[in-house]
């Protein structure tokens, strides 16, 4: 009970000084995942994109550098992820390409079909309906859009469950791709 409850205050439901911790952690640990992930879904510099549960924003970090004419708006439900990820972004959000708030994936309080992509990383088992997320996100994205739900091997997450939660939210060609111990899989709107 204690292990998982430090797990999920230091990386489930980052809050408080575990919060940060793992934020820190996590910053370190992810930068190649989150890098093949987003050039993985071949962004063109002007797209808009979006990510949904960004922590410490090492993810928000790589589409500012990969949207340079475009826009990047990211979701945490975590007070503390939202600070580090905002410290991280400072000079992109002052340049008005980054965009960070507060907020839960089923209540994206976006317009309908203004993102090119969108990704989340280790955060779907977190949520309260996945499914719901997974369809909040499929709304604000164009048709035609990608999305990329990947996560780590230590994220508690079922590969296999994945195509069938995607297709269950809308998504269609859905894929999985895998890199060492990363997977990730992509849906088309």
């Amino acid at each position: 009970m204690f292990f998982d409850t430090f797990l999920d205050r230091a990386f489930g439901h980052p809050s408080g000084a575990l919060g940060r911790l793992g934020g820190k952690l996590m910053a370190r640990s992810k930068g190649e995942f989150t890098g093949w992930v987003v050039s993985e879904l071949e962004l063109d510099p002007d797209d808009r994109v979006l990510e949904v549960g960004f922590g410490p924003g090492l993810g928000i970090e790589r589409f500012a550098e990969a949207v340079p004419d475009g826009f990047v708006a990211g979701v945490d439900a975590s007070p503390v992820m939202v600070e580090q990820a905002r410290k991280r972004n400072a000079a992109a959000i002052r340049s008005g390409l980054v965009e960070l708030r507060r907020g839960l994936a089923d209540d994206l309080l976006s317009d309908d079909d203004i993102f090119d992509a969108a990704m989340t990383m280790n955060s779907v088992q977190a949520w309260a309906d996945p499914v719901a997320g997974l369809r909040e996100i499929r709304r604000v994205v164009k048709s035609g859009g990608t999305v990329a739900v990947a996560f780590t091997p230590h994220s508690g997450q079922s590969r296999e469950e994945l195509p069938a939660l995607l297709a269950e939210a809308g998504f269609k060609d859905v894929r999985i791709k895998d890199r060492e111990d990363y997977f990730c899989a992509f849906g088309r709107i």
